[in-house]
């Protein structure tokens, strides 16, 4: 028997709105004390009505037409009926029947995999509004509900079962998220709940090329509330295997909605899966119907670069390569903040220009070798310095123009890359000049050569046996020489001035 996932997803993102949905509470995150940001309107008393937030109407249509949705002329909201603790209302305002996006799609590179689906198409069956429910803290036996996060602005964002691996999800994931970031829709940092996904998995019998063996697809199973890439990951390899199994007892799984153990890395089964129907959906009588057709038209006018043209951009521009950007584009800050420091490069290549060349020639000469050096010590190691120092790169004190300068000191060669890294990680403590903490903590590669000559001197006097390893044709023993003198001079010797001498008087 050979089974294929079939995969759907539902992501929850928490729109950035000053506002909740419905009332003028601000929309505050988890660190707040619990109920401080909570009024009459989202804590469900009677006799209150609510209060359409425009914002959040506004970022919908943003997110919509940013995965290639169609914006109907109208939009409603509904009733979604249900109990429990969370709800104080007994029923959630969503949007059931007309939605505010429909029929997007989502085109994603997926990592690792090569052939033809290595790039794939994600179908948008919808995205719709709805607010929040509470938040439940289970202790003791008892439930503790905190109501700041009723009525939070959210917008959900479900395909069509289009996945078919756990590595494709978590891709759709990742760039969903460098999407609703880039369009300043969401934070959508999955361990804060900002973006919740809902994973529904099938697996459907076909035959060897592929092709179901029967008509429709198989009752699907929901893991709720996933809220971290890895946890949506490991979820569906765990359903891939279970459900595998009870075909192999002729046994097809029954619909149902399970959730996640992260500690055990299984599912557990919570409930059978509800339908439309069980909801009892009507329009919310007090709310009218919203007219997003001009709304939407202005939008469309107002372009925001998105993940995808920015990586194509920056390959295109600055000649970094596909990984750099995929970095740099999925983390906050750090395309502008690279490209900022090419933007200081460019200055101060064009300023120095004594080549004959013209400008443009230059330029992209060296901003082929900037790139590759830039990349190198921005995802490698400003990302370890800052890591090990546990702070974000707008916290690092590291400007644009003194990185963009201690480039040029790596380049010209006055610092090699062992101080380098010292060297940045000063840079990171104290914001200071790359140049002057260079001379002050005496870091640059500054030995003239009489100095350098005499310091080769005397390492190849104390080691004879690599001396006559050198004379009997061992050629590689010249870098270990260069390694020795680099070590013994704290990083102050040039490698290529070594080498060159070293040659000299080991021959």
């Amino acid at each position: 028997m050979k089974l294929i996932p079939i995969i759907g997803l539902e992501v929850h993102a928490q729109l950035k709105t000053q506002t909740k949905m419905f009332c003028g509470c601000i929309n505050v995150d988890d660190s707040a004390p619990p109920n401080t940001a909570i009024c009459p309107i989202c804590t469900g008393q009677p006799g209150t009505l609510p209060a359409l937030n425009e914002h959040a109407i506004k970022i919908g249509i943003k997110t919509g037409l940013a995965l290639n949705c169609r914006i109907p002329k109208q939009s409603s909201f509904d009733r979604k009926n249900y109990f429990y603790p969370d709800l104080p209302k007994g029923y959630q305002v969503s949007q059931f029947f007309f939605p505010i996006a429909k029929d997007g799609y989502l085109e994603v590179n997926v990592p690792g995999v090569e052939g033809p689906r290595a790039r794939i198409r994600v179908s948008i069956e919808r995205a719709h509004l709805e607010e929040d429910a509470a938040k439940n803290s289970h202790r003791e036996g008892a439930v503790a509900v905190d109501f700041n996060r009723a009525g939070t602005p959210l917008l959900e964002i479900v395909t069509e079962p289009d996945l078919r691996s756990p590595q494709e999800a978590k891709a759709y994931l990742q760039e969903l998220r460098a999407i609703l970031r880039s369009i300043d829709a969401s934070s959508a940092d999955m361990e804060k709940g900002q973006m919740r996904c809902d994973a529904n998995i099938s697996l459907l019998e076909v035959d060897d090329e592929n092709h179901p063996l029967q008509e429709g697809l198989n009752s699907k199973i929901e893991v709720k509330n996933l809220n971290s890439f890895r946890a949506v990951e490991r979820a569906l390899e765990h359903e891939i295997i279970r459900q595998t199994d009870l075909y192999q007892t002729n046994t097809k799984p029954k619909a149902s909605t399970r959730g996640w153990d992260e500690d055990k890395g299984i599912t557990f089964d919570q409930r059978s899966k509800e339908t439309s129907a069980d909801y009892r959906y009507f329009p919310e009588p007090d709310l009218p119907p919203q007219d997003l057709e001009m709304l939407s038209e202005i939008m469309a006018t107002q372009k925001t670069e998105l993940p995808e043209e920015k990586r194509n951009r920056l390959m295109e521009e600055y000649w970094f390569s596909k990984d750099v950007v995929d970095f740099l584009v999925s983390h906050d800050g750090w395309s502008d903040y690279a490209e900022q420091i090419m933007g200081e490069l460019a200055t101060w290549i064009e300023a120095t220009d004594t080549s004959g060349k013209s400008g443009s020639e230059l330029i992209n000469e060296e901003k082929k070798r900037y790139a590759k050096l830039a990349g190198g010590w921005l995802t490698s190691k400003l990302v370890g310095i800052l890591s090990e120092k546990t702070i974000d790169l707008k916290d690092a004190r590291v400007t644009p123009e003194n990185f963009a300068e201690f480039l040029r000191l790596l380049d010209d060669a006055k610092v090699n890359s062992a101080n380098g890294q010292k060297l940045l990680t000063l840079m990171v403590e104290t914001s200071a000049d790359p140049s002057h903490l260079m001379e002050e903590h005496d870091l640059g590669q500054n030995m003239d050569e009489s100095q350098l000559r005499a310091e080769i001197q005397r390492i190849i006097q104390q080691n004879p046996d690599k001396v006559a390893e050198f004379k009997a044709g061992k050629e590689i023993i010249l870098k270990w020489f260069v390694g020795a003198v680099m070590k013994a001079t704290e990083g102050k010797a040039n490698p290529a001035d070594a080498q060159k001498i070293l040659s000299e008087e080991l021959r």
